[in-house]
């Protein structure tokens, strides 16, 4: 027995010479590459890549622009429980040696000589992070000596808050994302300082291979590498073992995003990347941690992209029924056991649209004619019902196995894995929303088209179409100007007019092919009657009225004819909504902003958006028009948006062959825009107007936001104190008594008023 102590201390002094012999062998190797290392000053300026930030308006972040996703932290802001994951995970005696553990590095040597490998392993937090500022990971010996000593030389110039603080920054954590913060956002969707024990382990244990053991890529992986990790924080007392058994008995759930372009605004945040890029510079852009103020209202955004996407679908399944030309997976030779679509690798709740694989069909004339689904680890049955608008009676006749079709899910039962499903189909029209704040024109929400990725053109911003009917406010905008008033009669009749030497007569015509006979301005307004328009346009004269359209913000010049009246010239969506904007707000029309401030990453102000005001129309005329446009969704061409019984007025467009369908509408807070066509200028289909097409779109909007709003107080449209209301007849325009039926009270201009 007395032979084991003596064994034990010559073991010991074995140990002991080897790694004196070791150590002094190191120090040769240290030397002869100490002249060969970059200058370990060049950290005390160091500034690593970070993200811009696009903020919206309640200060959540709204989309980023970077080529490395990074968010900077001190020290003292890296909470102590992410401190203790990284510790137990990487280098739990990192506070007590000075860069380099030698215990370690022999264990290494002695290993990798043994196996025969290239140098590897044993590397600190230290050392790691010298190699990953100033060396490659090629595994030589030349490396790990160069690796050595820079380490050395970090430890001795450095704290070690400074160091860890670095390392937390700096290292790679899978799918762009570099440091804690980054990475707390990319796999659970919240700030590093909100993680609890199992998250934190999660991402400190995956730092040795980031990508390999993404729970997003290896589940398993990045479970083995938790659980390690949580054993190991367990081990050096961090946490009680018990904490460490019930956190590893709990799944990794993941709330982030894999995809750097998963924005719920991709539109809009392309418009704010275009102004920054322009500004500052395609690095500062990416590589230097702006912060980014907008005004986006993240549930108006939302509301829009669904209610947009939902309208698209409705008027495209209407008029073009359904298109049999599918994507069919086993084209490319995949199975239906093993095919995977990434959208199943995120949420899948009851609303949403989402592709679905068909599994199986029933044969031809067997009935029921149904299709079996499957959606991620979701199945479903694709019943008669799901796919009636098809006018099909059986699921053979509109897909096959392996179709990738677009369903929505009705509802979904998790703890069976089913869904109730409808067949649902990719709309090939297009279409855009804007909304504006009255008062600041800030750009409350903007969805560009369909979908981001089939198209990045904006066609909130960079369509230019005709605008039709949409512009009949800006001739009767003049038209009160200059004396008429919303009683004023007008007659509806077939009428020609003298359209120059050697060109025939222009003859315009109502859309529904009638004439009314008299009416009154007010009338031709809300019915959208085109006669008594271009009769309007023919009174004043086209040169008076082609400059309103330039005080309104329109783009391009209008021409001088008859036939701008019905709204010849064109406009982007986002510029006739700034032209509305002005009806509300007295007149005065304020430039549309989407980016309130910009800071740099100490926080210094670059930019800050300065409100540009551009008086439109006297605050009496755009009372008087505010007036007449109510009008239209109280009894005319928008009256199906009186249901909302709320303070709303707008003006619904259509242009010729049904090629263009608008709705601009708004109330005392907000205006909002609808637009909807092909990019090609064709026919959306008969009868599809701005009533029937774009109006259900926005009234579903604004359904949807004014739930969110006060509606027991709604705010009102203030009369400036020029304007008397007096009762008239709504078909003669006459004075009449308060009260006398077929009246109403309307609006004027001091001294413009009817008298009895």
């Amino acid at each position: 027995m007395p032979a084991l102590p003596t064994l034990a201390r010559h073991a010991g002094l074995a140990f002991l010479f080897v790694a004196a012999a070791l150590a002094g062998t190191a120090s040769g190797v240290l030397f002869a590459y100490s002249d060969d290392l970059p200058a370990i000053s060049a950290l005390d300026s160091y500034h690593p890549d970070t993200i811009t930030r696009v903020l919206a308006r309640d200060g959540t972040v709204a989309g980023e622009f970077a080529v490395e996703r990074r968010v900077v932290l001190r020290y003292d802001e890296i909470p102590v429980l992410m401190r203790q994951a990284v510790l137990a995970a990487e280098d739990s005696g990192f506070f007590e040696h000075f860069g380099v553990s030698i215990t370690g590095l022999v264990r290494a040597v002695v290993k990798n000589l043994v196996q025969m490998r290239k140098a590897g392993g044993a590397s600190t937090l230290t050392q790691q992070l010298a190699r990953k500022l100033f060396l490659t990971d090629e595994k030589t010996w030349e490396r790990k000596a160069k690796e050595l000593l820079l380490s050395i030389q970090i430890e001795k110039r450095y704290t070690k808050e400074e160091i860890f603080t670095l390392y937390c920054n700096q290292m790679y954590f899978g799918h762009g994302a570099y440091g804690v913060e980054a990475a707390a956002h990319l796999y659970f969707g919240k700030p590093v300082e909100a993680l609890v024990v199992d998250e934190a382990a999660m991402i400190a244990g995956i730092l040795q291979a980031n990508v390999r053991q993404s729970p997003y890529v290896n589940p398993d992986a990045a479970r083995r590498r938790r659980n390690y990790t949580l054993d190991r924080m367990a081990a050096e007392g961090f946490i009680p073992a018990a904490e460490a058994t019930a956190a590893k008995a709990r799944p990794i759930v993941t709330h982030g995003n894999p995809s750097r372009d998963n924005s719920f605004a991709p539109y809009y945040l392309e418009e704010v990347r275009k102004h920054l890029e322009a500004k500052y510079g395609a690095q500062q852009l990416y590589e230097s941690g702006l912060t980014v103020r907008t005004p986006l209202d993240p549930r108006l955004q939302r509301i829009a992209a669904r209610a947009l996407d939902a309208g698209l679908r409705r008027v495209d399944k209407r008029r073009t029924g359904f298109r049999k030309a599918q994507p069919n997976v086993l084209r490319d030779g995949v199975t239906l056991a093993t095919y995977r679509h990434e959208r199943w690798a995120r949420p899948l709740n009851a609303g949403d649209i989402v592709p679905a694989l068909v599994t199986r069909v029933a044969a031809a004339g067997v009935s029921p004619g149904h299709a079996a689904l499957r959606i991620g680890t979701l199945t479903a049955e694709l019943t008669g019902a799901a796919f009636q608008w098809t006018r099909r009676t059986h699921a053979a006749q509109i897909v096959r196995e392996g179709d990738l079709v677009d369903i929505e899910l009705l509802a979904v039962d998790a703890g069976a894995a089913t869904a109730e499903v409808r067949l649902e189909q990719t709309p090939l029209l297009e279409g855009a929303v804007v909304a504006l704040e009255n008062r600041t024109g800030h750009v409350l929400a903007m969805v560009g088209g369909y979908d981001f990725s089939r198209s990045k053109f904006n066609r909130a911003t960079q369509a230019l179409r005709q605008i039709g009917s949409t512009f009949k406010p800006i001739l009767y905008t003049a038209a009160i100007d200059r004396g008429l008033t919303p009683a004023t009669l007008l007659v509806d009749e077939p009428t020609s007019f003298d359209a120059g030497a050697g060109q025939p007569p222009y003859a315009p015509r109502n859309y529904d092919g009638r004439f009314e006979g008299p009416l009154t301005l007010r009338s031709a307004l809300e019915r959208s009657r085109n006669i008594p328009a271009v009769k309007v346009m023919e009174m004043l004269g086209p040169t008076q009225v082609v400059p309103y359209a330039a005080r309104f913000g329109l783009p391009g010049a209008l021409p001088p004819f008859l036939s701008s009246a019905l709204g010849a010239g064109e406009s982007t969506l986002l510029a006739l909504a700034s032209a509305y904007s002005a009806f509300p707000n007295h007149g005065v029309r304020m430039a549309p902003a989407q980016v309130l401030s910009v800071a740099d990453r100490e926080g210094v102000l670059l930019e800050e958006h300065a409100p540009e005001a551009h008086d439109a129309l006297r605050a009496d005329t755009a009372y008087v028009m505010t007036s007449l446009l109510r009008g239209v969704v109280q009894r005319g061409t928008a009256a199906s948006a009186a249901s909302l019984n709320w303070p709303l007025a707008g003006k619904t467009g259509t242009v010729n062959d049904y090629t263009d369908a608008w709705f601009v509408g708004f109330d005392p807070e907000i205006t909002l825009g609808v637009w909807l066509g092909y990019d090609e200028k064709k026919p959306i289909g008969n009868g599809e107007t701005g009533t029937t097409a774009a109006l259900p779109i926005w009234i579903d909007i604004m359904r949807a936001y004014l739930e969110g709003r006060d509606r027991e107080q709604p705010p009102t449209f203030e009369a400036p104190g020029n304007i008397v209301f007096v009762p008239v007849d709504r078909h003669s325009g006459e004075a009449v008594a308060v009260g006398t039926p077929q009246s109403i009270v309307e609006a004027f201009i001091t001294g413009t008023q009817p008298s009895r």
